[in-house]
């Protein structure tokens, strides 16, 4: 790129994924700007500071971010311990931020408008790969146009939430009724949930974790309901590994989920696929495609997944596959439809490049739609990228990446005699 030393690489999102970025451009000695649409880092984080992460420190601090935090007084946390949210904060992405190396590049309620090449619509060839990108910026001090050689977009996907109705649409009603797309917090949220007929909708961990906080507040307020509606036909399918999982947190959670469910602490809807929610004065009944309704329900938690938002890059060219909404080479390593397996092959640079070069979708956002996002994928393809984009070709295609096995593989690969879980 003959650009290359004129305009600062731009990174997109203040969470674990673009401060890891941040940090890897430190090491590689190369200028940035860190945009946040948030009035603080990690501002998705928040939504659920309060739960435990699967995943130990060992695999939540980027390689690059600990070498520059051991340069300072940090201290670091033991890699054998599991952090909640707030701890992943406050011990780790917090000091990140902090560091002289980063925090004059950080800018926070900076929200990205619109992406482009300086000059160009997307359907101008001429000069496209040597003419940077133009980012324009809605800034607490007006709209700015920013110029940058590359995009590093970590904007994650917690801000899109997927709706109630399976089919996947918004519908009108969804709007004025009690519904909440965040994991419940039984301590914050008691007077909103205590004594009321609660429906959950979803089967990943966000679910998953919200049932168990309302199991919690139905302990000290017995006429709490707790409905869990699940597309899934057998609940067995959300449980995951269990005891077969590497990571103990995650397949805990799973058994401790079919035990409240063995003692009827949570009633249990399967293959329920919502397609309309009508309001009865107070509470509203919940309809399934099937036919089967489910009456006088107070409040509604979404917890089905998020989707990520591309409203900003219209006029620049990407390459997503047309069901995850990854990136297209991503796809077949992640989509659920294929593999269950939450234990991804490792992949890079090769793998999250669009036409438009110099253009990353990384962290969750790389996933799209599909699931069993770790920190520690978000990483590795944040060193890859970056490796790439100093001319580092050799290192950008070393990627290596150890994941801990989920103990569940269904494999539906066509023509496939490999499991991808080996």
């Amino acid at each position: 790129m003959s650009y290359a030393s004129s305009h600062p690489i731009v990174i997109i999102g203040a969470g674990p994924i673009g401060l890891a970025a941040a940090a890897q451009l430190v090491v590689e000695g190369q200028s940035f700007l860190l945009f946040e649409k948030g009035p603080s880092i990690a501002h998705h984080i928040k939504q659920w500071e309060h739960v435990r992460m699967f995943s130990t420190w060992q695999y939540n601090i980027s390689d690059a971010a600990r070498h520059l935090l051991e340069l300072t007084d940090w201290i670091a946390p033991a890699n054998d311990t599991v952090p909640t949210g707030t701890e992943l904060i406050k011990q780790y992405l917090a000091p990140l931020a902090a560091l002289p190396e980063i925090a004059p590049s950080l800018h926070f309620q900076h929200e990205i408008l619109s992406i482009s090449r300086a000059g160009l619509d997307k359907m101008t060839n001429a000069s496209r790969d040597v003419t940077p990108f133009e980012l324009v910026i809605d800034t607490p001090n007006g709209r700015k146009h920013i110029l940058a050689r590359a995009v590093i977009d970590a904007s994650g996907v917690l801000g899109r939430p997927n709706p109630a109705i399976s089919s996947g649409h918004r519908v009108e009603i969804e709007q004025n009724l009690p519904v909440r797309y965040s994991i419940v917090n039984a301590k914050r949220d008691t007077v909103v949930f205590a004594n009321q007929s609660v429906a959950v909708i979803g089967s990943g961990h966000s679910a998953l974790n919200s049932l168990l906080e309302l199991v919690s507040i139905k302990a000290h307020y017995p006429e709490t309901e707790i409905h869990w509606i699940l597309r899934k036909s057998d609940p067995v399918q959300a449980y995951g590994g269990e005891d077969k999982d590497a990571l103990e947190g995650r397949g805990a959670l799973g058994s401790r989920i079919r035990q409240l469910v063995e003692r009827d602490q949570i009633r249990v809807h399967s293959s329920f696929k919502p397609q309309s929610i009508e309001s009865k004065g107070k509470s509203f009944d919940i309809t399934a495609q099937d036919g089967r309704s489910l009456h006088h329900i107070d409040q509604l938690i979404v917890n089905a997944g998020s989707r990520p938002d591309f409203s900003f890059l219209e006029e620049v060219r990407l390459d997503i596959d047309p069901v995850t909404e990854s990136s297209r080479i991503l796809a077949p390593l992640i989509d659920p439809n294929l593999h269950s397996c939450g234990t991804v092959r490792p992949h890079g640079e090769a793998e999250l490049r669009h036409p438009d070069l110099g253009l990353y979708l990384v962290g969750a956002k790389s996933y799209g739609r599909a699931p069993t996002f770790l920190l520690a994928t978000g990483y590795e393809q944040v060193r890859s990228v970056v490796a790439f984009l100093v001319g580092d070709e050799a290192r950008a295609k070393q990627v290596k990446l150890s994941l801990p096995e989920t103990g569940v593989c269904k494999v539906s690969l066509p023509q496939s005699s490999t499991s991808c879980c080996s």
